[in-house]
C-alpha cells in the first residue's frame, strides 16, 4: 500500500482549513496531521509533526507566511512547503520562492491542480502555475535609492530593519502609531514590496548595506 502524504495546513481561516482537509482526504493518499492558525503555530507544528508537505497561506496573524517559511527552512532545510495564497504579485511569489517554498498556488486553483501540486512538491519538484511563472518573468522593479524617501521615512525604515514593532517605533520617534503606519505604507509602496519583512530585506541589500 502506498504511504500517505502527511500534510500540515497553515491558514488563519477555519473554513479554508476545514475545506482543504476534507478535499485532500477525499482524494486519498493524504493525511492531515495538523492545522495552524498563525505563522507561529505553523513553525511550531512543523517542528513537532515533521509533515511531508506544508500548505502555507501568506497572510496570517502573529507571523506571516513568509517569516514562517524562513524559520521552518532554517530549522529543517529539507522541509517541503507549498504556498496557497489569494494573491500572486511577482514580488510576493519571488519572495516566497527565495525564502524556500517549493511551489506557489492561488486559492482559486482547481482542486485537481492543488492535489497534483502537493504530490509534485512531495516528490521534490518546484511547482508554479503558468500565470505565476509569467509574473516572475516581468521586469524587476528598479533598485531603490535613499533620495526616494523623506528623512522621517528613513528613520522609520531603519527601526523597521531592526525588527521594531510600530508601537516601539512610535515611542522612539515621538510620533503616533497611526503616523508610523502611514510611513510604513509609503515605504512599502516605494520599495514595491508587500510586507515589512520584504521591506527589511530590500533595505538591507540596497539602502543601508547592513
Amino acid at each position: 500500500m502506498t504511504a500517505l502524504i502527511r500534510v500540515l495546513i497553515a491558514d488563519d481561516h477555519h473554513i479554508v482549513r476545514q475545506g482543504l482537509a476534507a478535499m485532500l482526504v477525499a482524494r486519498n493518499q493524504m493525511q492531515i496531521v495538523g492545522e495552524a492558525r498563525t505563522g507561529r503555530e505553523a513553525v511550531a507544528l512543523a517542528r513537532t509533526l515533521a509533515p511531508d508537505v506544508i500548505v502555507m497561506d501568506m497572510l496570517m496573524p502573529e507571523m506571516d507566511g513568509l517569516e514562517a517559511i524562513v524559520l521552518i527552512k532554517q530549522e529543517n532545510p529539507e522541509a517541503k512547503i507549498l504556498v496557497l495564497a489569494s494573491f500572486g504579485e511577482s514580488a510576493r511569489v519571488a519572495a516566497a520562492m527565495h525564502a524556500g517554498a517549493m511551489g506557489y498556488m492561488l486559492k482559486d486553483s482547481e482542486p485537481e491542480e492543488l492535489v497534483r501540486a502537493i504530490r509534485s512538491v512531495y516528490q521534490g519538484n518546484l511547482v508554479l502555475t503558468r500565470e505565476l511563472a509569467v509574473t516572475l518573468l516581468r521586469p524587476a522593479p528598479t533598485t531603490p535609492h535613499l533620495e526616494q524617501f523623506t528623512e522621517r521615512e528613513l528613520d522609520v525604515l531603519r527601526l523597521l530593519v531592526e525588527g521594531k514593532p510600530n508601537k516601539v517605533i512610535a515611542e522612539q520617534l515621538s510620533i503616533s502609531v497611526a503616523t508610523v503606519r502611514a510611513h510604513v505604507s509609503n515605504i512599502l509602496l516605494k520599495l514595491q514590496v508587500d510586507n515589512r519583512t520584504q521591506a527589511a530585506v530590500v533595505a538591507r541589500e540596497h539602502l543601508f548595506r547592513l
